[in-house]
């Protein structure tokens, strides 16, 4: 598949060009271009590696999204993406793309644990090695680092800033973005730290969309579909839902034609997303894999694993929401359902178990932390988290191997012990996973060892099934 690249000034630089963007947001972008005008074409930047530039290339930066519904495949070609940088080969040019004043959004997609944050304070890590990099070097390698050096570069253009956009499962994503860079600024220039806080936007945001990795034979079957290669296609559910607090600082594109849903608070629904969508699919990835599923979708139509996960829903989580305006958490859930069986999405648990240590505390330990407080049995969410600290032990129930991807996978390896007692003292003790609330919670850490000795005993389906 080649496409001619199209000649329209990009509004938008996206850090962090992975496929679940280039599924969602990319999308809502070009749909919105194509409803209501606008110059809002993206480029993309690859914070590590040449990959996604080197495939899109040759196709003038055009791929094609694959829907994947219980139904069929509909194949739609997306041409929203104007370059592709990789920032390790050229940071230079990342900047100057990032402080040319046609920008006016600077989105992100780049995991939880590239903001270099504290998970547990949602401030800035100052001892992670590519801020302390980004503090004596002026070309950066963090996201931060990379926000913060274009912010200053259009302060000293005389620009006004851009509207930072993040799109990672983060809670209060704006927040946290919008404190990491302040932080960081204010470690380079304090006079820079005011002017983007007095003059800058970071608003909030909540995405939805189930976006599984690629294969090589994804690759033949869209050949095969649509007669034409594309070596950089991504998959996609049918459902999306984007939701944004409306506080931008240079203009957006007319989002809201296409359906993005334009608030004043995305605190509710991005609690609801996060706890019963992110937190059941964290739980699921976690026994599943224990289990020997290899999908979610796997997982989800094991009749052990439909009745724990509803379980969650309904006696352990939805009693933990407010409803956002307009929505039905009983539906939503059952949506979900619907959703997690599709047999069409071959989500893999390994890919949803990665860094567990950053997505826990906001998929599940706060879902936890406030049942216990409000005197609510929390058993299935403490099950999911000991089942955690077993994968995360890097062995699986029949003592084959793991491989664990997390910032702190060896750490977590080396906590195992053969008391599960003393196995749970140790990753309690682990301050940037578990909230103090938790931390000295003596009944919880009595309940995770009771839920992490039946996991090693009984196994993990056997033990859904008793909750």
């Amino acid at each position: 598949m080649t496409r001619t690249p199209s000649e329209a000034p990009a509004g938008i630089v996206h850090l962090g060009l992975g496929a679940f963007f280039r599924a969602h947001g990319a999308i809502f972008v070009a749909e919105a271009m194509e409803a209501s005008g606008g110059d809002w074409g993206i480029i993309g930047v690859s914070l590590q590696s040449t990959g996604t530039r080197d495939k899109l290339a040759p196709q003038g930066w055009a791929y094609t999204a694959l829907e994947l519904g219980p139904q069929g495949e509909t194949p739609q070609v997306v041409s929203v993406l104007r370059d592709v940088l990789v920032a390790p080969e050229n940071p230079q040019a990342v900047l100057d793309a990032m402080a040319a004043p046609e920008v006016r959004i600077v989105s992100l997609t780049v995991t939880e644990k590239g903001y270099c944050h504290e998970p547990s304070t949602g401030r800035l890590n100052e001892h992670h090695p590519d801020i302390r990099h980004d503090l004596d070097n002026p070309l950066p390698k963090s996201a931060p680092g990379f926000l913060v050096r274009a912010l200053q570069a259009r302060r000293e253009a005389r620009l006004p800033p851009f509207t930072v956009l993040c799109c990672d499962n983060l809670p209060e994503n704006g927040r946290v973005v919008r404190g990491v860079v302040l932080d960081l600024a204010r470690l380079i220039d304090p006079a820079l730290a005011d002017w983007i806080a007095a003059n800058g936007a970071f608003p909030s945001t909540m995405v939805d969309r189930i976006v599984p990795a690629t294969t090589p034979a994804d690759l033949d079957r869209l050949e095969a579909l649509t007669g034409a290669r594309d070596e950089a296609p991504v998959m996609h559910e049918p459902f999306r839902q984007w939701v944004i607090e409306d506080d931008f600082c240079a203009g957006r594109p007319d989002l809201g034609a296409v359906g993005v849903q334009l608030v004043a608070d995305v605190t509710p629904f991005e609690h609801m997303k996060l706890r019963m969508l992110n937190g059941t699919h964290s739980s699921l990835a976690y026994l599943g894999y224990l289990a020997g599923h290899e999908t979610i979708a796997d997982t989800a139509r094991d009749p052990v694993f439909a009745a724990f996960v509803r379980r969650l829903w309904q006696d352990e989580i939805i009693p933990a929401l407010a409803p956002p305006p307009g929505e039905d958490l009983g539906a939503y859930a059952e949506a979900l359902a619907a959703r997690y069986e599709n047999p069409a999405i071959r989500h893999r648990t390994w890919q949803i178990a990665m860094d567990g240590s950053q997505k826990l505390p906001q998929r599940i330990l706060g879902t936890i932390a406030e049942g216990r407080a409000a005197g609510r049995e929390v058993a299935g969410l403490t099950l999911a988290v000991a089942a955690w600290m077993r994968y995360a032990s890097g062995t699986d129930e029949k003592g084959a191997p793991i491989e664990v991807k997390d910032p702190l996978a060896p750490r977590l390896a080396a906590l195992w012990r053969d008391d599960p007692a003393e196995t749970v003292a140790g990753f309690l003790a682990l301050s940037e996973v578990f909230p103090p609330a938790l931390r000295e919670d003596q009944g919880f850490a009595a309940e995770l060892t009771a839920a992490l000795d039946g996991l090693v005993r009984r196994g993990a389906r056997e033990m859904a099934a008793a909750i």
